[in-house]
């Protein structure tokens, strides 16, 4: 479960990633940046349409510092990509020369820092705390469905020979179950790939305080004499990620998950559904120091 960071900026450190002196990870929340687009000097890591890209690349720097993503004066290249919702993950040891596109990033390479952004969707860290590999994965529905944490597992095997029981496994903030509402197609996706993905999902019916005083109002002929209040579908978009690490092969007892809601949390936390649209973008991030 991370701590928050104090400092500025503010920033989401998971205690049994903080045992490992060579390793350097954060979950950035929006609090202690430049940015004035979204309220107060917050810290959006995105180049979103109402923020300047100087001020973005201020709050990336000032991350990296915080991190300790330096050596001597020289921040860490920060190695990002174009998110596309999939489950395609680049294996790097270099800042690339063009654009990379896809939801994960592994590497074995030290004093090179590998970031993904969000704003509700789920950001896993992955850590071989032999080897000194880490990855991180952009975590929707979309890549969840495709199974990107259960493949960069399995990536993390096959580029360096990663045993699963050996990975540490951290959840950052995303939109919880409370509040990740979703259509029935969504659902059907999960059912057609997973045999626990009823374990996935809770429904809520509407409340309708008129309904409820002056329930005569809303007879019908259907049996059983009532119309019936609309579903609403919710998601746990965790416990989806935290199976999926089960069965690659990743101890239980190694994934630590963040408890907050980017929707409920949006005084901390940048929430793309809750806001509207209108919000930043937070980073997870992760690198090694040289041996």
């Amino acid at each position: 479960m991370p701590s928050i960071r104090k400092q500025s900026p503010s920033i989401l450190i998971v205690p049994a990633l903080s045992r490992f002196p060579w390793l350097v990870h954060a979950f950035s929340t929006r609090q202690g940046g430049f940015s004035k687009a979204y309220g107060g000097h917050s810290l959006n890591l995105g180049f979103t349409k109402n923020d300047s890209r100087a001020t973005v690349e201020r709050n990336r720097a000032a991350l990296e510092r915080q991190v300790g993503a330096v050596t001597g004066k020289a921040l860490w290249p920060l190695i990002t990509l174009r998110q596309i919702h999939s489950d395609l993950i680049h294996c790097v040891s270099r800042l690339p020369s063009e654009p990379l596109v896809g939801d994960g990033l592994i590497t074995d390479t030290p004093e090179i820092l590998l970031a993904i952004q969000t704003a509700d969707c789920l950001p896993v860290i992955l850590v071989d705390t032999k080897r000194r590999v880490v990855g991180v994965f952009h975590a929707g529905w979309h890549s969840t469905v495709q199974r990107i944490v259960e493949k960069g597992v399995g990536e993390m095997r096959g580029c360096f020979g990663t045993r699963p029981r050996e990975i540490e496994a951290a959840i950052g903030p995303g939109i919880h179950s409370c509040c990740y509402q979703v259509g029935e197609e969504v659902r059907q996706s999960f059912e057609s790939q997973f045999a626990y993905a009823a374990d996935l999902f809770h429904e809520v019916k509407e409340s309708d305080p008129v309904r409820e005083k002056y329930p005569l109002l809303f007879l019908t002929a259907r049996a059983p004499g009532h119309s019936e209040l609309p579903t609403n579908i919710f998601l746990d978009l965790v416990e989806a990620n935290r199976r999926q690490l089960i069965d690659a092969g990743v101890s239980a007892k190694n994934i630590h998950a963040s408890p907050l809601c980017t929707s409920s949390r949006t005084d901390l936390l940048f929430s793309h559904r809750a806001e509207k649209g209108v919000t930043g973008r937070m980073m997870a991030v992760a690198g090694t120091r040289p041996k």
